[in-house]
């Protein structure tokens, strides 16, 4: 089983930058593809980006590609998301997951942290 808990949200302004973190316990984490996905109030949760257990492979939503880089460090347990030129429209809850593959669909992830919030104003 694998634990997951996100960190790094928070409110800013548009064009401003966060970087969220997925932190996660269990042995076999680094065995696993991590995914980003995010949830608006009244919309589904829609995929942000994927990494593949190495970090070799990485993907991304059309609406957030060169804006957002999805990292991990499979020595310390974590993946990143760094997002910048952030837009009101990105504000939702981020959630992480874990898969066998970095999929792009939310029924494919096993885990899932409780997710945190982020805000950007106008």
């Amino acid at each position: 089983q694998v634990q997951l808990v996100e960190s790094g949200g928070g409110l800013v302004q548009a064009g401003g930058s966060l970087r969220l973190s997925c932190a996660a316990s269990g042995r076999t984490f680094s065995s696993y593809a991590v995914g980003w996905f995010r949830q608006a109030p009244g919309k589904d949760r829609e995929f942000v980006a994927s990494i593949s257990w190495s970090g070799d492979s990485t993907y991304y939503a059309d609406s957030v590609k060169g804006r957002f880089t999805i990292s991990r460090d499979n020595a310390k347990n974590l993946v990143y998301l760094q997002m910048n030129s952030l837009k009101p429209e990105d504000t939702a809850v981020y959630y992480c997951g874990v898969a066998r593959r970095p999929y792009g669909r939310a029924f494919e992830y096993e885990y899932w942290g409780q997710g945190t919030q982020v805000t950007v104003s106008s």
